[in-house]
């Protein structure tokens, strides 16, 4: 056995994020890590790579035991970890990322070296990747493939994925599957913690599945199947989410030729006419940087378009700012839930109220009370882990501060709901919940823009697609005529008139 995790239990005061889980990874396999928001899932892999020690256990590494204090200890180990966000300086070269630490030169640092050297990697991987290419100005697909380069280029023998695909496209998706065997095929092993089970089934050999910190199976990939594994991680059935027909009415958005110009020779936005009507969820499909978070921020009031209209509820509402919006009927569940939902800093009460602040006061002060009783009820109803309410944000798993928010929006009860990448980093129960949701307010009339890297989940809740490609509406669909080779193609530039196909 290449790598052995026995009795592994990692303590948070009274919280025990893991509890004696045994886990154990063959040479050239890929051994899947699955299970709910806050199962203990990253916990493990933290400890794994020296980010965390365990309170008690042992892991042994070739039959060895072994400890490691930092991350720098288990790389010399031969261990690596690309993390779910990735950990990029966006303006250096893609060479320049993947040799930190191990810059070639005596004096000077020697970008050419650095580049040859990153090109013969990526050819000996068959991982491409452009040495002189701008990080930050690389595709969410490159940047993954340059994590897994520069893990590659330190020497690791073991690469943990968290969450690998959360940010990719379908076709980026399947690239970095095809990576993963190609890589195995030369002796590679993967650790791959995700939420995703149907790609799950796709990549792994095996799979262990937590619940609550605790190992509820270790399975063969070929011996088990979506349905079962999902019982596993949530402890019960799922029952899907039945949407009924929709009954649209009137426009709630009507956006009449947004555009919005930016600093390059395209604009970011080009002519933009569109709406969503009360009653229904309109998906906004493309392949990532086409304009779908610059049409977000323009409608949420962060960005003022240059040209064009925006009206919510027949109110021209062009330019107006985010507070104004919020006041007209709009709610936001934004696509990065660290950059726009939430404070690492606040607590988790503080983050619930974000958005209601101004009914939660009286006379200036805040309701104290009723924001712990408003919060504890989603917390409930969502199933978030997240300790106590006086729990700093940043401690929450990435999909429990996911929850949080989508409920804190959804509980808004505007007629107008942005909802980007709302199932983002969620386990398989707790999307279920959250489409359950989406749908409830559909049917009570609520008009929902639904903005989504997951086709799968377009499908599954639009009444209407949009695809944009190039800051330009590419084509529409009504979900009846819609298939994920039928988006694609639009997504990747194809023919504007979906009729035509």
């Amino acid at each position: 056995m290449l790598l052995e995790m026995e009795r592994i239990t990692k303590s948070y005061g009274d919280v025990k994020a893991n509890r004696g889980i045994d886990y154990n990874l063959k040479a050239g396999e890929v051994h899947a890590i699955v299970g709910e928001n806050g199962a203990g899932k990253t916990t493990l892999m933290r400890i794994l790579y020296g980010m965390e020690q365990p309170s008690s256990g042992m892991i042994k590494l070739k039959g060895k035991e072994v400890f490691f204090a930092d991350p720098k200890e288990a790389i010399r180990h031969g261990i690596g970890m690309v993390h779910q966000h990735f950990m990029l300086f966006p303006n250096f070269s893609v060479a320049e990322n993947i040799v930190i630490g191990k810059e070639p030169g005596k004096v000077r640092f020697d970008r050419k070296t650095a580049a040859a050297q990153v090109e013969a990697l990526s050819n000996a991987y068959g991982i491409k990747v452009d040495p002189w290419a701008k990080a930050g100005d690389c595709p969410l697909g490159v940047q993954q493939r340059v994590e897994i380069l520069k893990v590659l280029h330190q020497g690791a023998e073991i690469i943990i994925l968290d969450e690998p695909t959360g940010v990719l496209t379908p076709l980026e998706v399947r690239e970095l599957l095809d990576a993963i065997k190609a890589l195995t095929l030369k002796g590679k092993s993967f650790i791959l913690i995700s939420h995703k089970l149907n790609e799950v089934m796709s990549a792994a050999d095996r799979i262990t599945v937590l619940r609550d910190g605790e190992v509820t199976g270790t399975l063969e990939a070929s011996q088990t199947n979506v349905e079962q594994l999902s019982k596993l991680m949530v402890g019960r059935s799922l029952a899907p989410a039945i949407k009924r027909p929709s009954s649209p009415k009137r426009a709630v958005l009507e956006l009449n030729n947004v555009s919005l110009f930016g600093s390059g020779s395209k604009p970011l936005l080009d002519s933009i006419s569109m709406n969503v009507r009360a009653g229904e969820i309109v998906g906004i499909a493309g392949i990532s940087g086409n304009g779908q978070s610059e049409l977000i921020q323009a409608i949420a009031g962060l960005l003022a378009p240059d040209q064009g209209s925006i009206s919510l509820l027949g109110a021209n509402v062009t330019g107006r700012s985010a507070r104004e919006l919020r006041d007209a009927g709009l709610a936001h569940i934004p696509e990065d839930r660290y950059i726009w939902g939430a404070n690492k800093s606040a607590t988790v009460a503080e983050t619930g109220m974000m958005g209601h602040q101004r009914r939660l006061q009286r006379f200036g002060l805040m309701r104290g009370k009723e924001i712990k009783t408003l919060v504890s009820d989603w917390i409930q109803q969502y199933s978030i882990k997240a300790g106590s309410l006086d729990n700093q944000t940043q401690n929450l798993s990435g999909g429990n501060l996911q929850k949080l928010i989508v409920a804190r929006e959804l509980a808004q009860n505007t007629p107008f709901l942005i909802a980007a990448e709302p199932t983002r980093g969620v386990d398989i129960g707790a999307m279920e919940t959250i489409h359950e949701q989406l749908l409830r307010k559909r049917d009570g009339g609520g008009a929902i823009l639904l903005v989504s890297s997951e086709l799968s989940e377009v499908l599954k809740l639009s009444d209407r697609i949009l695809v944009m490609y190039e800051g330009k509406i590419a084509g529409e669909l009504q979900v009846s005529d819609a298939t994920e080779e039928k988006l694609s193609l639009l997504m990747a530039g194809g023919k504007r008139n979906a009729q035509d196909q």
